[in-house]
């Protein structure tokens, strides 16, 4: 599973990479939580929590099965 989600990042990493920020995995839970961080200036973008919900969270739970939800960790 790490391996798809690490591929799933990459996917859409240029998009935060284009507004200067980007994304690290931390943790995969054994209950399907992945665990995320936001850096660059997505750490402090007031619309982060769309961009993890809408962007980050749909694409990695469309490319990967077992995946409960996407949590931002500081």
């Amino acid at each position: 599973m790490k391996e798809e989600i690490l591929k799933a990042l990459e996917s859409i990493r240029p998009f935060l990479q284009a507004d200067n920020g980007d994304v690290e995995l931390v943790e995969i839970t054994e209950e399907g939580i992945v665990k995320v961080k936001l850096t660059g200036d997505c750490e402090n973008c007031p619309m982060s929590v769309l961009t993890l919900r809408a962007g980050i969270e749909r694409a990695l739970m469309n490319q990967v099965p077992g995946i409960r939800r996407i949590e931002a960790v500081n």
